[in-house]
């Protein structure tokens, strides 16, 4: 038994949040229907990398069911008044107000069915001058300020996955999670709205902390912590990339002797504490790169791990199969294919599994669906 076994979810979605929040739904046991148009939600043509299909919609959308449904005609209005009269869920992320305006508010939705929870999932949220604006992931990491800390000093930089996208995603199925536990107590239904906007600027707290009652938010830092040092990334003789993290005297005095057999950087008064390194952060990191560049990335962290210095190997997409840590998991295309994907971050131990499954293709299961929910809810 999973979780969330008979639980009967609504989603009107389409790109990345509402699909990551509804996956995850999935993941928990639940019945999730898709409500897409005919053309399909348009992360399906996002990309053509999973054998042909988006790797996004196959990573979002495994074991859902797809009907395409116009709800803004009588005879698609009424299934969904069918669908919602026996729904547990409904998740949407439309424009802000599309929902209300095809007839469906929250308040008739409630009148139809009082333990329906609604989770909207939005740009900017859902009143005030920005609501309206259009929002995807890289507009709101730059709105939110999450590009001015990331990145190098030189270039700021966007942050390499749809950080907001998913950030509201998993913010969105935390809070469904709360209101079903809130409903099992109290027998109602609620509104809940997450919009990305939200969840970046919550992330940026320590910045703003900094920039408004401190001396300034931290510059963008490359691969480097803007307050330790050394903490960054430093190349070997195979040009690979490793990241080391000094976190005290003692680690530093290990580095030192152990790892770079330098006593000299270990007695240099330039280096005594970590503010004269952060102090002297230049001369100290070409200290150090002089010996890393003669060591092999493998030399190099044999030599951390046997001093128990922590460090990362900087790994390219294409390493991350071959990561010890790393679970790899079935997906399976619309068409069929199958595919490894990096695995569901819960792993539960006990023997529930959830069902083999795969995406679905457009509207594949509207027939079946118009004759399930067919008639006044």
């Amino acid at each position: 038994m999973l979780p969330l076994d008979g639980l009967l979810v609504i989603s009107i979605e389409q790109a990345v949040a509402a699909p990551l929040c509804t996956a995850r739904l999935v993941s928990a046991g639940a019945r999730v229907i898709k409500i897409e148009r005919p053309e399909g939600d348009f992360a399906r043509d996002y990309d053509k990398a999973a054998r042909g299909e988006s790797s996004y919609f196959t990573w979002l959308n495994q074991g859902k069911e797809s009907i395409c449904l116009d709800f803004k005609d009588t005879q698609g209005a009424s299934v969904l008044w069918a669908m919602l009269g026996k729904a547990d869920v409904l998740v949407q992320n439309l424009s802000p107000g599309s929902l209300d305006r095809a007839g469906f508010s929250t308040r008739r939705m409630h009148e139809a069915n009082p333990r329906l929870i609604v989770c909207n999932i939005s740009g900017y949220g859902s009143t005030g001058e920005v609501a309206d604006k259009r929002a995807y992931d890289l507009l709101v990491q730059a709105e939110s300020g999450l590009i001015s800390v990331s990145g190098s000093p030189q270039a700021p930089g966007r942050i390499g996955v749809s950080v907001c996208d998913i950030g509201a995603g998993i913010t969105a199925y935390g809070a469904v999670l709360e209101a079903l536990l809130k409903r099992a107590r109290t027998g109602q239904g609620e509104e809940l709205s997450v919009s990305l906007f939200d969840v970046a600027a919550e992330w940026m707290a320590v910045p703003y902390v900094h920039a408004e009652y401190g001396t300034g938010a931290p510059l963008p830092a490359g691969l480097h912590h803007p307050s330790i040092a050394p903490y960054g990334a430093f190349a070997c003789a195979d040009h690979r990339l490793v990241l080391i993290a000094i976190q005290n005297e003692r680690e530093w005095e290990r580095l030192c002797t152990d790892v770079l057999c330098s006593e000299a950087l270990l007695e240099n008064p330039d280096y005594s504490s970590n503010n004269e390194r952060v102090r002297h952060r230049e001369a100290l990191e070409e200290d150090i790169t002089s010996v890393t560049c003669t060591l092999t990335s493998p030399e190099f962290q044999d030599r951390l791990r046997t001093s128990r210095i922590a460090y990362g190997a900087v790994n390219e997409a294409g390493d991350l199969k071959h990561h010890p840590a790393t679970r790899m998991s079935g997906y399976t295309t619309a068409a069929g294919e199958l595919l490894e994907f990096p695995a569901h971050p819960v792993l539960r131990h006990v023997a529930d599994i959830a069902e083999p499954s795969r995406s679905p293709l457009v509207g594949e299961h509207t027939a079946a669906l118009l004759e399930e929910f067919s008639g006044p809810p």
